[in-house]
């Protein structure tokens, strides 16, 4: 039959303009596409090049290594690259060994497919056994088929069995010649420690964000694509240092951006992707840096209102309350870095690093430190939650309320000059707070973010609670007024002091433990300065009335005698031998016995 058109006529057909297009390749994703073909491409590990380097250069080879490290950072790509230079023959085929493979030879292009017989991996989380291993030690005893080096790349070696390590461990310390292995793998705590001591170990790192964004750019420029700054360092930093998943995410920022109608960057071509950072935190359900600033600034106004709404805009736009978290504690954390002359993210405008470095300006040290532990509080409590949004509303909140307390120091400064300067009328009444009775949410915030040490009172106290000459008439009436002074030095009167002998201004006492001269000092000199009186304490020996905190145990211990003697109870323990007697945890803080004799 002729090839000549006529046979369309012949059937009532048109020919075709054109031959039928050839089938197109598939397309490779970008972390396979750039897999590193030579050292010189590989990004990040330069510790670990100039080792292997000096090691071929000095014949001094190991017959095993360990590649570890986080997925994708290289691992794998590094053990094929071990693998061409210890087998590249040179274009000539006269080469030997190098750290810059010719990647033209037969076995370096045949090891870069995957095809070269002497160079053989293994997947160790499909080949557990000690049969896979044992395939192994039989293979190695045979010499390589046409390369200097049988090469046997074990990724993820981990996975192997307890049965499996014991099998390979003889053969690993004493390999043949033409034998080496390279191990890979995620998890070396769960490699044998004999393993170990077996290998020369490389620990790849992380790639720098500054790094990654750079090789990034590279890439798009190769393949075409315009892609603004922002948008390649929101990826290197989703990253987390790395390049697989970068390159995971870029493949997907790539199909996800505009296709470009007429752009400069293009060259003014059509057809090509623009791949912009605010699609990238819509694709990713990142936060707008600037947005996460402005809810940190709106923290630290204590703005209910601003801060629900700021909340409200990032939910709408598709930030997770989770990642929004995760924003603000990151921010915290350049502020403190800012603070201490640390900053470095090269990815910051100059808006944003002269806002941070106005921040920490402002904020002191325990500002921020508490700042931290109420958002990272925040954070493992949104984490958790089956309400993701309304846990995250209530732990900004929680900071709201906290952000504007001043720190230990600040409050103790504000009370004793508040004390001092405030005039007898305008001071209300003491307000005290037992343990029976419940605190309010913000109280218990403050308590245990603001002044740990210091009894929760929102009003002030006044240092002068007696005119001169008119002196406590009791040791109660001291503690009370120590009290209003230092919760410290009140600590010590009630759990330390057994007091032998009461006429003010002289206390004699006999000590329950220890008490120090400096202490007793500040006791003097309070007790001076609230009654105008030169006070004196003295140490005595005899006749000592137990310590306040020992009279409250004494009590309770009689309470609690009181309670088994009664018939009912008696009765109870004859029925159930190993009942126990539980109290309610109301007085167990000595300290606040006060709360109920001021």
């Amino acid at each position: 039959m002729s090839d000549s058109p006529d046979i369309f006529a012949a059937g009532g057909v048109e020919a075709p303009l054109d031959p039928a297009p050839v089938a197109a390749q598939p397309y490779r994703v970008l972390a396979r596409k750039y897999r590193p073909s030579s050292f010189d491409e590989l990004i990040g590990q330069d510790a670990m090049v100039q080792t292997l380097g000096n090691a071929i250069k000095r014949d001094r080879l190991a017959h095993a290594f360990l590649m570890t490290g986080v997925r994708g950072v290289g691992k794998t790509s590094t053990a094929r690259l071990i693998a061409k230079a210890l087998n590249c023959i040179g274009e000539d085929g006269q080469g030997g060994p190098t750290i810059d493979p010719c990647g033209k030879c037969e076995p370096c292009q045949s090891i870069a497919t995957g095809s070269f017989i002497d160079v053989i991996e293994m997947d160790a989380a499909s080949h557990t056994g000690v049969d896979d291993v044992r395939e192994i030690i039989e293979a190695v005893r045979y010499s390589s088929v046409s390369a200097r080096y049988k090469i046997y790349i074990i990724d993820e070696v981990h996975m192997l069995s307890k049965n499996a390590f014991n099998a390979l461990l003889k053969t690993l310390e004493e390999p043949p010649a033409h034998v080496k292995f390279i191990f890979a793998t995620t998890e070396v705590n769960k490699v044998p420690i004999t393993v170990l001591s077996r290998c020369q170990r490389f620990d790849l790192k992380r790639i720098k964000a500054e790094q990654l964004s750079a090789h990034f750019g590279y890439i798009v420029e190769q393949e075409g694509v315009h892609a603004e700054q922002e948008a390649l360092d929101l990826i290197a930093q989703a990253a987390e240092g790395s390049v697989r998943d970068g390159l995971s995410i870029l493949d997907q920022a790539i199909a996800h951006a505009d296709m470009a109608s007429v752009n400069e960057a293009n060259n003014g071509e059509k057809g090509k992707s623009d791949v912009k950072a605010s699609q990238i935190r819509e694709m990713l359900g990142l936060s707008d840096r600037s947005a996460v600033r402005r809810l940190f600034g709106v923290l630290l106004e204590a703005n209910s209102e601003a801060l629900l709404d700021a909340i409200d805009e990032q939910y709408r736009v598709g930030v997770e309350p989770l990642s929004l978290m995760n924003g603000l504690l990151s921010l915290c954390h350049q502020v403190t870095l800012f603070k201490v002359g640390r900053a470095n993210d090269p990815s910051l405008s100059d808006e944003a690093k002269a806002q941070l470095s106005s921040w920490a300006e402002q904020l002191s040290y325990p500002v921020l430190h508490r700042l931290w532990q109420l958002l990272l509080k925040g954070y493992e409590e949104v984490q958790q939650a089956h309400m993701p949004r309304e846990a995250c509303d209530m732990a900004l909140l929680r900071v709201l309320c906290a952000a504007e307390m001043p720190d230990p120091g600040e409050l103790a400064a504000l009370l004793q000059r508040g004390a001092a300067e405030a005039s007898p009328q305008s001071i209300p009444a003491p307000k005290t707070t037992s343990k029976t009775e419940p605190a309010s949410t913000t109280t218990q915030s403050y308590e245990a973010v603001a002044a740990p040490a210091v009894e929760a009172s929102a009003e002030p106290v006044r240092l002068q609670d007696a005119t001169p000459n008119a002196l406590p008439q009791d040791f109660q009436d001291v503690v009370n007024i120590i009290g209003k002074i230092s919760p410290v030095l009140e600590s010590i009167l009630i759990a330390d002091v057994r007091i032998i002998n009461f006429s003010a201004p002289v206390i004699e006492y006999e000590p329950a433990r220890p008490i120090a001269a400096s202490d007793l000092k500040k006791i003097t000199d309070a007790l001076k300065d609230a009654t105008g009186t030169v006070w004196t304490m003295k140490e005595g020996q005899g006749g000592a009335q137990p310590s306040m905190a020992e009279q409250v145990q004494l009590d309770r211990d009689a309470a609690t005698q009181a309670i088994l003697d009664t018939p009912l109870v008696k009765a109870a323990f004859e029925a159930f031998p190993d009942a126990e007697l539980l109290e309610n945890d109301i007085d167990n803080v000595i300290p606040e016995a006060r709360s109920s004799q001021a």
